[in-house]
């Protein structure tokens, strides 16, 4: 009989001893902390969906305890806001990481600073849902912004339309005449 995991409430060592696969999608707008950072349709609800997979591993280590593993991939494309035209742009995330569990914070911390993966503390229950916003998160753009804005900048078309004056021309208007 195969045991069935709540990725809600995984408990993390078990999954990967029985080296249990998951996968499904959730909504963009369930993330929280994520979902304020969008942009909303029309209708003023965040569209969107996150496609997930996590994988569950056991290795064995010659004379120690045996290293907890989850494989995360998961891929979305987020609704944000372009910076340079404020237009909307769609931001396509590919999230593919290994996370390994260890026992305590201390180890944690000592590993961390060693390996390229991450590194995190092995707890009775882990929320994937969480876990994939954080990576989101993580992932996001520091600026959003299309390759080649749709629409014209309305202050380049604007300059375009004056002709250039010297950076002074204003002044100049300001100038006493000569007595």
């Amino acid at each position: 009989m195969k045991k069935s995991f709540a990725p809600r409430r995984l408990d993390v060592r078990a999954f990967a001893r029985a080296g249990g696969e998951l996968a499904g999608q959730w909504p963009l707008a369930g993330f929280a902390r994520l979902a304020p950072l969008l942009l909303a349709a029309d209708d003023g609800a965040v569209p969107g969906q996150l496609q997930w997979a996590v994988r569950g591993e056991e290795l064995p280590v010659r004379g120690g305890a045996s290293q907890t593993w989850l494989h995360l991939r998961a891929q979305a494309a987020l609704p944000l806001a372009c910076q340079r035209c404020l237009g909307p742009v769609l931001q396509a995330l590919a999230i593919e990481r290994s996370c390994q569990f260890v026992a305590d914070e201390a180890m944690a911390q000592q590993l961390d600073g060693e390996v390229e993966h991450e590194v995190l503390v092995l707890t009775r229950e882990l929320d994937l849902h969480a876990l994939f916003e954080d990576e989101l998160l993580l992932d996001l753009p520091l600026v959003p912004r299309h390759e080649a804005c749709p629409q014209p900048l309305p202050a380049a078309a604007e300059a375009a339309a004056e002709p250039l004056a010297g950076p002074f021309a204003g002044l100049a208007a300001l100038r006493r005449p000569p007595r």
